[in-house]
């Protein structure tokens, strides 16, 4: 299984990226799929989930402003990120866990997100 993310880059608070995570050896319809994130110096943090039924989570400090979504046509995850602050500068990874466990056994390399202020 090999999840490569990309997306990120450097924008304005305020502004807007969408960050993408193709899916090869796994089918992003039939697991759970979540993004994370680690600012520098910080651990490793929650950002959002899509479970293979659909349903979806977030942090609540990305509530109303990110989106997780999928295009199984393309077999890819999505995090739109709206409304951008400095605190959610970090690096961006997204991760695949098999339907029915609650754990995460893939994850992809970094997508680099700033934000400036």
């Amino acid at each position: 299984v090999q999840l490569q993310a990309s997306g990120g880059g450097l924008v304005q608070a305020g502004g807007s990226l969408r960050l993408s995570c193709a899916a090869s050896g796994r089918t992003v319809s039939n697991n759970n799929m979540g993004w994370f994130r680690q600012a520098p110096g910080k651990e490793r943090e929650f950002v959002a989930h899509i479970s293979w039924s659909s349903s979806t989570y977030y942090a609540d400090s990305v509530k109303g402003r990110f989106r997780i979504s999928r295009d199984n046509a393309k077999n890819t995850v999505f995090l739109q990120m709206n409304n951008l602050k400095s605190e959610d500068t970090a690096l961006y990874y997204c991760a695949s866990g098999p339907r029915g466990r609650l754990d995460y056994d893939y994850w992809g390399q970094g997508t680099q997100v700033t934000v400036s202020s």
